[in-house]
């Protein structure tokens, strides 16, 4: 998978999910297939069925989980001495609207809430840029061109 930018808050949701998964999911998971084991005939049994999917779905994100614990690359929020870098909050303005956007890596990435990652063209063409300099992105809808505000 490579190297996966992580706030702190990012990195501590992963290892919250990882613990919840590990240590109360898998079990009520194997409780779900003992009981499913105990009604007898396996071969028509829905609810083992249900229960060995719910069971391959919780490990396989668990080891996704592991993996990109393993491979967390902490971000301090930084101004990137003045340049805009991964975890950057900059403020700008384009078709004279303002927006916050805060550079995350790819597994924080929510642009709904302004969390944009390093990896998206819009997180790409910000990345080394500093305040007022004006950024020009393609997008579907055409150019947009973006004026850095202010980096935090």
């Amino acid at each position: 998978m490579g190297n996966q930018y992580l706030s702190k808050e990012g990195l501590e949701k992963l290892k919250g999910e990882l613990d919840e998964r590990t240590n109360v999911l898998r079990p009520e998971i194997a409780l779900r297939i003992k009981e499913a084991k105990e009604q007898g005939d396996l071969s028509e049994n829905a609810e083992f069925d249900a229960a060995k999917e719910a069971q391959s779905f919780n490990e396989g994100r668990v080891e996704e989980l592991k993996i990109l614990i393993d491979d967390a690359v902490l971000i301090s929020h930084t101004n990137g001495n003045g340049f805009v870098a991964v975890g950057s909050t900059l403020k700008v303005e384009a078709d004279g609207k303002n927006s916050t956007y805060s550079i995350v890596g790819a597994v924080e990435a929510d642009p709904v809430a302004g969390y944009i990652s390093n990896e998206s063209p819009l997180g790409k063409a910000f990345l080394g840029k500093k305040k007022g300099e004006l950024v020009v992105v393609q997008t579907p809808k055409g150019e947009v061109k973006y004026k850095i505000v202010e980096i935090k």
